[in-house]
């Protein structure tokens, strides 16, 4: 193989290499494209749904964890992209939308009387910007950092 062949078989890798990784990131949009179109409306809360929260709470419990992400959402969700959470606004509440707004209500009128805790914060920092927000739900006592 000449110097001019590999340079060219090298090249022919990385055009490879460049198209796969396109086609990738091109399914990640699509896929993040799909979730943003699902929880940007407001969906049925159902009991199926309600038990398995509660199943997921009682086994972080048991492990004695006293906090568990309950939502993953990406930060266009919010209307300020995420600005609110990321800089610990306290009306980080009012910049959500659509099933993490509902999130939050359901919090707000069911779990806060019952003392549970809800926190935010940005949890994918894709290019060094924003990208997901995670909504944590805590109990008991809350850890100092």
């Amino acid at each position: 193989m000449t110097a001019e062949e590999l340079r060219e078989y090298a090249d022919k890798i990385d055009t490879a290499r460049a198209s796969a990784a396109f086609k990738d990131m091109r399914t990640a949009e699509d896929a993040r494209k799909l979730v943003m179109d699902r929880m940007s409306k407001r969906i049925e809360v159902t009991d199926k749904m309600r038990a398995n929260l509660l199943a997921r709470i009682k086994a972080v419990a048991v492990d004695g964890k006293t906090e568990l992400m309950v939502l993953q959402f990406p930060v266009e969700l919010c209307t300020d992209q995420g600005r609110a959470i990321n800089n610990n606004d306290p009306d980080w509440p009012e910049t959500l939308t659509g099933v993490p707004r509902q999130a939050y209500e359901v919090w707000r009128d069911k779990l806060k009387p019952a003392e549970y805790r809800l926190t935010a914060m940005i949890v994918e920092w894709p290019q060094g910007m924003p990208g997901d927000v995670g909504l944590f739900l805590g109990w008991g006592k809350a850890k100092a950092i």
